[in-house]
């Protein structure tokens, strides 16, 4: 994700746009990210302490998907609008978002299946958490068709957006699950694969 950030959407919103609209742009997104942070961990704080064992890897679940629903938004948001700036930028997010999703949703399907939910509803709400990824994209192609400031917009948005996933949730989890080399190399990988992405 750093890499299409770094390579992909912030590169074509500057060549469509000024640089104080992007920089604009990437902190309404980084603001958007931190108010909807901050409301799921309000909701994890309240709900999750007064309930044991079971129950709470279930209610974890389920904060789990709905930080990740809100958080899907902006990532459709930067795959319609970065169709609308052009084909290969569109391709390049789409795979980046895919691979990223798939951890996501083991994220949040592991602890409702352990905390008791049945199969079919666990699958249930990891594809809607999901759909939020589709209704951002439709907007952001529905957007990007009115100018290209507004393309622009979108992509910076999308851009602080993950930038703020990356640094404040992947990486910060990443090095609370393990304290060793693998996160880092991670990171570089996940990185180089990102490159490869926006050149295929």
């Amino acid at each position: 994700m750093l890499s299409i950030v770094s390579f992909d959407l912030v590169p074509e919103a500057l060549e469509i746009s000024s640089i104080l609209i992007v920089i604009a742009g990437i902190i309404f997104g980084v603001i958007c990210m931190i108010i909807c942070d901050m409301l799921v961990q309000k909701k994890f704080n309240t709900g999750v302490s007064t309930i044991k064992n079971t129950n709470t890897l279930l209610k974890t679940g389920i904060i789990v998907s709905i930080g990740l629903a809100l958080h899907n938004f902006p990532e459709g948001l930067a795959i319609g609008s970065g169709f609308g700036a052009s084909m290969k930028l569109g391709y390049s997010l789409a795979i980046a978002i895919l691979l990223h999703d798939i951890p996501e949703g083991i994220s949040m399907s592991v602890p409702m299946k352990n905390g008791g939910m049945n199969t079919i509803k666990v699958i249930f709400y990891v594809i809607m958490s999901g759909i939020t990824t589709g209704i951002g994209a439709f907007f952001g192609a529905l957007v990007g068709t009115i100018s290209q400031e507004i393309i622009a917009i979108c992509l910076a948005f999308a851009a602080g957006a993950m930038l703020y996933i990356v640094s404040g949730e992947l990486i910060p989890e990443s090095n609370k699950l393990y304290k060793g080399r693998s996160t880092s190399l991670g990171n570089v990988f996940g990185f180089i694969l990102g490159i490869l992405a926006t050149i295929v």
